[in-house]
């Protein structure tokens, strides 16, 4: 019995990462002597134990074969004779086929090591293949390494367009697409997932909402990029340095969908694109059974963010109006993040990276008026119980007008 350090904690420690979790590879073992000796074992699909005293994963070496499309399509055979390049072999990168011994001695059949140096994400085998859960997470890694200057491989992009003509991405379980799709929003640079999704096909397959945008062109004057795909990725790595959120970069990322749709003679201007996107979100949230507080806070940003953007120039009634619409008297915090959005659409432009974004802190100005008023006063002086909510509305009209003005607006209270 052998125990070998693998996969990613072998990679984050040659490349000086913070590593995570430790996973093990146990050789020349069976199910039976590792409950023997007091593991647990937690998989169902292969024997994956763990540790009786650390909790880390101990995973029998293993083998699989393609036996069926999908990413479920697989016989496993785990037993004492499989060696440790066996199971290196069936992993998806090379940088992620590295293991290490107990003397720190790093095993490496693939050249793992080199394309760390190299900064390339290539394939380990043509068995890459089998699994489409492979694509999402190399663009996945793309989006994670970018900042090291990491690539895909010509060789390993030239697979993954092949996996997509044969239908594999088609297979994908909804659920395992959203998971890597919600790791990746949470990378440094989330648009590189997309963007290595689009250059092999499978954005197209999996999110043609997303697809549509690019080469779909917006009026200069307001987004110089022109392209609305380009501004969306700008959006997207802009809300990951505003936000550590994933909701808000996936609000980041959905804002601007119903520009998608806009018939092209109307181009470059998009009337009406934000409720169009609601709609969108929508049915993007349903596709892959998107979390509800990821989908509330991707449509209210779709539906608000040109009011957002204008708020100086709004009635008090309209920006009563978007608080309601928003929930921000029961909950408050998701006016917040949505205004991170709306932020990181302002400021995802060429040239407007670095630039302030005065709209924000007037909304929250106002909001802070709307909320901060005594509704037990309100409730106390109305004449008769019945005139309660328009008393407290009245109120908060007021409040907002004022806080308006304040804020040197007065064009923007009724």
């Amino acid at each position: 019995m052998r125990i070998y350090l693998v996969g990613g904690a072998v990679r984050d420690r040659l490349l000086c990462l913070p590593v995570d979790e430790l996973d093990y590879v146990v050789v020349g073992a069976s199910a039976e002597e590792m409950l023997r000796r007091g593991f647990t074992q937690v998989g169902k699909d292969f024997p994956v134990f763990l540790h009786p005293e650390t909790k880390d994963e101990y995973a029998l070496a293993r083998t699989e074969r393609k036996s069926a499309p999908g990413y479920h399509g697989f016989v496993v055979h785990a037993a004492p004779d499989v060696t440790l390049e066996q199971d290196l072999a069936r992993r998806d990168l090379t940088i992620n086929a590295l293991a290490e011994d107990w003397d720190g001695r790093i095993i490496d059949p693939f050249g793992g090591v080199a394309d760390l140096k190299a900064r390339v994400l290539r394939h380990v085998s043509p068995a890459f293949v089998e699994d489409p859960v492979r694509i999402l997470r190399v663009a996945r890694f793309a989006a994670r390494f970018a900042e090291l200057g990491f690539h895909v491989a010509d060789e390993t992009m030239a697979l993954m367009r092949d996996m997509v003509a044969a239908g594999e991405v088609d297979a994908l379980v909804p659920e395992r697409v959203w998971q890597e799709m919600a790791k990746a929003l949470s990378e440094s640079r989330p648009s590189l997932f997309f963007l290595v999704l689009r250059e092999c096909g499978a954005l197209a397959r999996l999110l043609p909402e997303l697809d549509r945008l690019f080469g779909v062109p917006q009026p200069a004057q307001w987004h110089p990029e022109i392209d609305t795909g380009v501004h969306v990725m700008l959006v997207v790595d802009t809300a990951a340095r505003l936000s550590d959120a994933a909701e808000v970069r996936f609000a980041a990322l959905c804002h601007d969908l119903g520009k998608g749709t806009t018939p092209p003679e109307t181009w470059p201007r998009h009337h009406g694109h934000e409720e169009r996107s609601v709609d969108l979100v929508t049915a993007v949230c349903d596709r892959f059974r998107v979390p509800k507080r990821f989908c509330e806070l991707a449509r209210i940003t779709a539906r608000y963010h040109g009011l957002v953007h204008r708020a100086a120039e709004l009635r008090s009634t309209t920006l009563l109006a978007m608080f309601e619409g928003v929930d921000l008297f029961r909950r408050p915090g998701r006016l917040e993040q949505m205004l991170l959005a709306c932020e990181a659409d302002y400021r995802g432009r060429l040239g407007h990276e670095e630039r302030a974004y005065p709209q924000a802190e007037l909304v929250r100005r106002c909001a802070r008026a709307a909320r901060g008023l005594d509704l037990g006063s309100i409730a106390e002086s109305a004449a008769e119980p019945r005139r309660i909510p328009d008393e407290i509305r009245r109120a908060r009209l007021a409040a907002i007008g004022a806080a308006c003005r304040r804020a040197g607006q007065p064009g923007a209270a009724d």
